[in-house]
């Protein structure tokens, strides 16, 4: 049954006063839902403890790191939808053409108490550090984006899975509740300034300076609705074959919710419990990718300042890589010719117009896809350049922790070492006859 919001979730970035607030504030970053959202459902809960009504607070800027148009679009779709699910609540939202923590620390002058949810990349808490030390106001942090927070599940950097997945699986059944959702007590009515809310969304991204050389994903669309049609859809159609299939790039029999996780538009939590509670290997399967390998990224990126380089990566790793920097590579490709998709490697090719066409790529043809920009670069170093951006740029889901520990797991990061060999050195490595040997690749190349 549903029950409140754990208390490990919850962390108080600032004390501070709370005198003569006309509101709760929500600033919305991370989760970009109105449903299962904790720091939404906190926020309420505290409004209604001081008879204050909630506003939500959404900063849109041009500036985000690397974001283009397609990005942009399928954000915009979920912050409509979000538009008009807080309406329904009598809940007021606020959409800012600003830089988010700017916006943030304005309307918190008239806070009560600003809440906010949490983002683990280094811009993301560079933002509440800005905020933090600009406010009056008291500051409370919610996590609603993964199941286990990340320094509740483990207090450093995890060497790999096997290391988390123990601590993760002991916390499962006391994060994995419901969440009661509530209509506030309070209305907002005359919070805020008539031009600050019922912003047109769409008018707003047209009138933005930002890239617009990565149009919209074809057969993409953004928002809270449409991911959790896909995750029943997964449930009923797809999870039953799931553990035995889900490698296979010819029968793509993945989920698709990536890109919804990436923008908060769905409950980590709530789609875990909603697959643990089919049961079977499907569910079990699915649950290790969600929970632990996902889970796993957030910790790479929260505990090593290093996520985006050599650095990060293990010491046996980067020593390898470097004795074998000088190596003869038998292909070379500049990141031009690769964001092309024109190398001599069919498969190669097939995944990366995938990502540019749709914005997604099969999961282990991404692992191959990193691969193989490693071996065809003149060094690890543009390697990891490479692949980063050609992922950041084109994926819906770039841009994420799960971007940043994929790439670096193809360089060797929460892996070991394996045989020798040039290039690679004893990074493991992977090639078009290993695809061909496994997987049906015939379908894959099929349009």
């Amino acid at each position: 049954m549903p029950r409140v919001i754990p208390k490990e979730r919850v962390s108080v970035l600032r004390d501070g006063t709370e005198s003569g607030g006309r509101y709760v504030l929500y600033w919305m970053q991370a989760s970009q839902r109105a449903r299962q959202n904790p720091a939404l459902e906190y926020a309420v809960r505290q409004a209604d403890t001081r008879n204050l009504p909630v506003v939500v607070y959404f900063g849109i800027t041009e500036h985000y790191p690397e974001a283009n148009l397609r990005h942009y679009a399928f954000l915009v779709d979920g912050l409509a939808e979000v538009q008009r699910s807080l309406a329904e609540r009598q809940i007021a939202f606020v959409v800012r053409h600003s830089d988010p923590p700017d916006g943030a620390v304005a309307l918190a002058s008239d806070a009560a108490l600003l809440v906010t949810d949490r983002g683990y990349l280094r811009h993301q808490r560079n933002w509440y550090t800005h905020v933090v030390s600009r406010v009056r106001c008291p500051v409370v942090q919610v996590e609603g984006n993964v199941v286990v927070p990340v320094d509740t599940a483990y207090p450093k950097e995890a060497y790999n899975a096997a290391v988390l997945r123990r601590k993760l699986s002991a916390y499962l059944d006391y994060f994995l509740l419901p969440l009661e959702e509530r209509v506030p007590q309070v209305p907002a009515r005359e919070c805020v300034d008539d031009e600050d809310e019922g912003v047109d969304l769409g008018k707003l991204l047209g009138r933005m300076d930002i890239d617009r050389t990565v149009g919209p994903a074809s057969g993409q669309q953004g928002g809270t609705a449409h991911a959790l049609k896909l995750l029943n859809r997964f449930i009923e159609e797809q999870l039953p074959h799931y553990a035995s299939s889900r490698n296979d790039p010819g029968q793509d029999n993945q989920s698709g919710l990536s890109p919804y996780l990436h923008f908060g538009h769905v409950s980590p939590v709530n789609t875990a419990r909603q697959v643990r509670a089919t049961g079977g290997e499907g569910a079990d399967s699915f649950i290790e990718q969600l929970v632990v390998r996902r889970e796993l990224a957030m910790n790479y990126v929260y505990y090593n300042s290093a996520y985006d380089a050599l650095n990060g990566l293990p010491s046996w790793a980067r020593k390898s890589l470097q004795a074998h920097a000088s190596d003869p590579r038998e292909h070379l490709y500049t990141a031009e010719q690769l964001e092309k998709a024109d190398t001599h490697d069919p498969f190669w090719n097939a995944a990366q117009t995938e990502l540019n066409t749709t914005g997604h790529m099969h999961g282990y043809m991404r692992m191959y896809w990193g691969k193989k920009i490693l071996e065809w670069s003149p060094s690890p170093e543009e390697a990891l350049r490479t692949a980063l951006w050609l992922n950041n740029r084109y994926a819906l889901d770039g841009r994420d922790p799960n971007s940043y520990a994929g790439v670096a797991w193809c360089l060797g990061k929460h892996d070991r070492p394996w045989k020798e060999r040039p290039v690679f050195g004893t990074v493991r490595y992977m090639n078009a006859k290993g695809l061909m040997r496994k997987f049906d690749m015939d379908a894959y190349l099929k349009p």
